[in-house]
């Protein structure tokens, strides 16, 4: 295995990306979500592709248009579909041996990906899609039900109930929301649905239980998905030892099928 760094062409923009090479047929493109960087906080998406490509799968893993390495304007998820295209041209232009390569993006990187109706990859691994559709919006009832059930675990937190620590008109209210019937899907979440509702390939949906963005997608997605795939006590990055090594094997899963 090596690690190569390339540039290649986005709509007038230069872009940077790093391709860890293996031998494999199937390969992986990671998209990152947000304005996170390829290598990954704390270079953890380094250390991941490392470990997929080791596997014998090469991983290629690019900055977006005005993040990182690469310049041009740096617009939402929804205006990456021409990004994830032009990285997934260049990956197979230096890895010619590839001739199937899955996707796998995280929070918005999952939502361009099924906003892009899948990019023109084989395959899809969508961790914590974003469906939320304001910054402020109020969190789904499954949500608040998830995090007082937890709290009701803590004996710290209900220590601090009964020694008045704890706002009894903030809980009642946020009791009273907790109860409440669970809001239509939102316009994102629809249009999520719809852009990989006609996507030929497999797609996996993988949910860190721990997480608010992942608990909000299963709040709006279909219960009866039998593609979705939780991961319990993880958070938004699986940044926790044993969630790294299951979301390394969900993706090997897809990689080897």
């Amino acid at each position: 295995m090596s690690r190569q760094h390339l540039t290649f062409a986005c709509e007038g923009a230069t872009l940077v990306g790093t391709l860890d090479t293996a031998q494999d047929a199937t390969g992986l493109l990671i998209v990152t979500g947000g304005n996170e960087l390829r290598s990954g906080a704390w270079s953890g998406q380094a250390r991941f592709a490392g470990r997929i490509a080791a596997a014998g799968f090469p991983v290629f893993r690019f900055d977006h248009r005005g993040v990182g390495d690469s310049d041009g304007p740096n617009g939402g998820f929804e205006t990456r579909a021409p990004d994830i295209a032009a990285a997934l041209a260049a990956f197979r232009a230096a890895a010619p041996q590839v001739t199937r390569v899955v996707g796998w993006g995280n929070c918005d990187g999952a939502a361009a990906l099924m906003l892009a109706r899948g990019a023109g990859l084989d395959g899809l691994v969508l961790s914590n899609p974003w469906t939320i559709e304001e910054d402020d919006a109020a969190p789904p009832p499954e949500v608040i039900r998830d995090h007082y059930k937890r709290r009701l675990a803590d004996p710290a937190a209900i220590r601090r109930l009964l020694t008045g620590q704890v706002s009894v008109g903030k809980l009642f209210a946020s009791l009273r929301d907790a109860a409440r019937k669970p809001p239509p899907p939102s316009t994102l979440a629809q249009e999520l649905a719809r852009g990989v509702e006609g996507f030929s390939g497999p797609i996996r949906f993988l949910a860190a239980e721990r997480d608010r963005t992942a608990q909000a997608f299963l709040a709006a997605w279909d219960k009866a998905d039998t593609r979705i795939r939780r991961c319990p006590e993880a958070t938004h990055s699986f940044v926790e030892s044993h969630s790294q090594e299951w979301l390394i094997e969900q993706i090997l899963e897809v990689l080897r099928a």
